[in-house]
């Protein structure tokens, strides 16, 4: 078996470089959301955000809540298929509070918008956005925060199939310290 990194074209982002930026967030969502009476609930979606958000929820400080929903809309894929559906809800009640929402990537705007308008109908007061990558070159959906929510952006990623940090080809690569660009021979070979 091939070491991971033998798979991966080019790093776009090191350890270093993320932890650095994931600081930066959390200090602004620290700054931000300073002023709320009750702790955000900080919504990761499943799986891709479950490293962002770990270290993200470790450097803010404040109170928050913790949850996860699980939107499905790539499949074993490289593209969203456009039409997201939510396969497992919250557990936590997010009705008057603050949300913000925690992705790996936001690419066509489809599943974001979809997650916001369910957390609107949950209630919640406003939904800010947190993405550990923006691809705004494949915006499809221009979405709408809710209330007061604001948009953060850790890195604008060019327009690659990119993995590690969460973020996989077909429930791999996810393990990497790092994001990279991953070969095409290693995922046009194995279409689903």
């Amino acid at each position: 078996m091939n070491s991971l990194d033998s798979h991966i074209e080019t790093v776009l982002w090191t350890p270093d470089q993320i932890t650095s930026r994931v600081s930066e967030l959390a200090a602004d969502i620290s700054a931000d959301l300073s002023h709320l009476s009750e702790p955000p609930v900080l919504v990761g979606v499943a799986t891709g955000a479950f490293l962002f958000l770990a270290d993200l929820a470790r450097h803010i400080r404040l109170p928050v809540a913790v949850d996860f929903i699980r939107a499905e809309s790539y499949g074993s894929g490289t593209e969203s298929n456009g039409a997201p559906k939510i396969s497992s809800d919250l557990k936590l009640d997010v009705a008057g509070r603050h949300v913000v929402l925690v992705e790996d990537i936001v690419d066509s705007g489809s599943t974001l918008s979809c997650l916001i308008a369910h957390l609107e109908s949950k209630g919640a007061s406003s939904v800010s956005v947190s993405t550990f990558l923006d691809k705004p070159s494949r915006r499809k959906v221009h979405f709408k925060l809710l209330g007061e929510g604001k948009f953060y952006r850790g890195f604008e990623c060019p327009d690659y199939f990119v993995v590690g940090y969460g973020m996989d080809f077909a429930e791999l690569y996810r393990n990497l310290p790092y994001v990279g660009v991953l070969k095409p021979e290693h995922y046009k070979c194995r279409s689903p």
